[in-house]
């Protein structure tokens, strides 16, 4: 935080920050950077689950488009929500230029236009089990489809209620309810087959420990106390 930061700019409520911004102070734009930009970098993700640096771009950009709109913002909804929207529409115009300036010429020989493999690569440095299993659920939730995933993660990770997440995206109520039932069916699914993968590298008896235990019994086989 820059150090002419206030504690009491910090803590102050998005309206009076907001307003504050436009009555000159806008350096205070950073306490609203700072305050949001998790829930933003979360919501780009959604759309670009398996790139974060252009998640990072959608967000730069999103703020930038933010300030030089922030006359246009009326608190009908919250500060978050309108931040949201924002958020994804240059996300979701970022996606569809990306498609169209990917024509099938361009791709590297030898590979066609299949997804990437969901599977996530074995790490054996991963032995933490709640690394382990955070690492599942990220990738679970990066294989959802789109329209399932942002849903997702407006409504359980950044914890956005029902109404908020149908305004972001533009739909009804009922809606996101639907799509978020459906993400939870597929991620339980997802996890699960995760998961189950995941446990075959679980207390590994390859490499060194393996190697330690059959030099000993072998050691001690060759004693000769081992044939009395």
């Amino acid at each position: 935080m820059t150090k002419n930061m206030t504690p009491e700019a910090c803590s102050a409520p998005d309206a009076e920050v907001v307003d504050r911004i436009r009555r000159g102070e806008t350096e205070l734009f950073e306490v609203l950077m700072r305050r949001h930009n998790q829930k933003l970098y979360r919501a780009a993700r959604s759309v670009f689950p398996r790139d974060p640096g252009e998640a990072e771009d959608v967000v730069q950009d999103a703020w930038v488009r933010a300030f030089s709109h922030l006359e246009q913002f009326e608190g009908r909804s919250s500060l978050s929500t309108w931040l949201v929207r924002i958020t994804l529409h240059e996300a979701w115009a970022r996606s569809r230029r990306r498609r169209r300036m990917e024509p099938l010429d361009d791709l590297p020989a030898g590979k066609d236009t299949a997804m990437p493999s969901q599977t996530p690569v074995p790490d054996p440095e991963k032995d933490a089990a709640a690394t382990e299993m955070r690492a599942i659920l990220e990738a679970a939730v990066d294989a959802l489809p789109e329209t399932y995933r942002t849903v997702f993660m407006l409504r359980s990770v950044e914890d956005m209620s029902t109404e908020e997440t149908a305004e972001s995206l533009d739909l009804t109520t009922d809606a996101v309810k639907t799509r978020l039932h459906r993400a939870r069916a597929l991620l339980r699914k997802e996890i699960s087959a995760r998961a189950g993968a995941a446990h075959t590298t679980l207390f590994s008896f390859a490499g060194e420990r393996c190697d330690r235990i059959v030099e000993a019994v072998l050691s001690r086989l060759a004693s000769p106390a081992a044939s009395n």
